[in-house]
């Protein structure tokens, strides 16, 4: 079996390499694939991004393992769902919101026989995700984990929507990826349903109006840009530069779109 590894563990620090060697340990034959280990710290809804990004190019029956667990050592659960015919292996913190829409089984991991032992209450990572995740790379079903859940009992990651007015839409900065590119919560689809024909958007973030869009990042350098990025979501952008700092942009900062005429 293929398993991925999302986490905020950094790369300073041995803590996704003891992971990989608990799973490999367990499960030789096991593949690993990091997807990102350079999640802010605790921040549950850019690794939900992430992970959401990158899942679909991933084949059937993969197993997804991402930890970013602010309540790690608490009550909270750990959860393991199937969802569009892969399985995913998170806390239950809102981390897998966005697949709860096709997932039809849940599972609550109980069962400590797959667990290392003893469980540290500060490193759950390695000492239930990891060999847990080997148990079901090498086979073991997921109902062997614990009883099943209610979907619409999982906790639900709240992240405001865009919201649409006959005159202006708005959303919100959502995430900064290693360039400096900001993606927003505004989809294609949404500044499509927008726009009348003939219009150009006109998109203010803090003291910046940027007029119309760009199609990719190739304009003359240091030229503020917004485009649709890979996953079709408004992404700000400077041209050769950082967004980011160069605008001083952070993670809910209100990204505004006004209609013109022309181009």
């Amino acid at each position: 079996m293929l398993i991925t590894l999302t986490t905020d563990f950094g790369l300073d620090d041995p803590f996704v390499a003891i992971m990989k060697g608990v799973i490999l340990g367990r499960c030789p034959q096991a593949s690993v694939v990091d997807i990102c280990h350079t999640i802010p710290a605790q921040n549950i809804a850019a690794a939900s991004h992430v992970l959401t990004e990158a899942a679909p190019y991933f084949p059937a029956a993969t197993l997804h393992m991402a930890v970013v667990d602010p309540g790690v050592g608490t009550s909270r659960r750990i959860i393991c769902i199937e969802a569009s015919g892969q399985l995913f292996l998170a806390p239950d913190n809102g981390l897998l919101t966005p697949f709860f829409k096709d997932a039809h089984r849940a599972y609550e991991l109980v069962n400590d026989e797959f667990f290392l032992q003893p469980v540290s209450s500060t490193f759950h990572g390695r000492d239930i995700f990891a060999p847990v995740a080997a148990a079901l790379a090498c086979g073991l079903a997921p109902n062997k984990l614990g009883p099943t859940l209610p979907i619409s009992g999982l906790i639900h990651l709240e992240q405001p929507p865009a919201t649409m007015g006959i005159h202006q839409l708005q959303g919100q900065c959502l995430r900064a990826d290693h360039f400096g590119n900001m993606a927003t919560n505004i989809s294609k689809k949404e500044l499509d349903s927008f726009l009348d024909a003939g219009e150009t958007p006109l998109i203010t973030i803090g003291a910046t109006i940027i007029k119309g869009l760009s199609s990719t990042y190739g304009p003359e350098k240091g030229k503020i840009i917004a485009l649709f990025n890979s996953s079709s979501y408004l992404e700000i952008s400077i041209a050769g530069g950082n967004a980011v700092c160069e605008l001083n942009l952070s993670i809910g900062s209100p990204v505004i779109i006004n209609k013109s005429f022309g181009n």
